[in-house]
C-alpha cells in the first residue's frame, strides 16, 4: 500500500474518531464534574453549604473553555519536551558510547 493511501486511511480514521462520539451524543448534557459533584450531593443533602467558592469566575464559557485548552497546551508541551529531552539525551549517550 502506497504512503499517500494509507495516510489518507489513517486521516479518514481520526476524523471518524473525533466526530462519531459527537453525533452519538449530540443530545447530551455536558457539564464539568464540579457542577455534577455539586448537583449530586444536593439532591442528597438539601442543606448542603460548600466550603468555599471559586476565587475567579471567567465571564463566559467560551473564556472557561480557552484557559482549559491553554492548560492542555501546556502540560502536553511540557510533557513532550521532557520525552524529547530524555529521548535526545539518551540518542547522545548512545552515540557517545560508541
Amino acid at each position: 500500500m502506497k504512503p499517500l493511501v494509507k495516510n489518507i486511511i489513517l486521516l479518514i480514521f481520526v476524523v471518524l474518531l473525533a466526530f462519531v462520539p459527537l453525533y452519538i451524543a449530540r443530545d447530551a448534557k455536558f457539564t464539568g464534574v464540579d457542577t455534577q459533584g455539586l448537583e449530586a450531593i444536593s439532591t442528597l443533602n438539601a442543606d448542603y453549604i460548600p466550603w468555599f467558592d471559586s476565587l475567579w469566575k471567567p465571564p463566559s464559557g467560551e473564556v472557561e473553555s480557552f484557559l482549559f485548552a491553554l492548560q492542555a497546551a501546556l502540560g502536553s508541551g511540557l510533557l513532550f519536551y521532557y520525552i524529547g529531552f530524555t529521548k535526545g539525551k539518551h540518542s547522545a549517550n548512545k552515540r557517545d558510547e560508541a
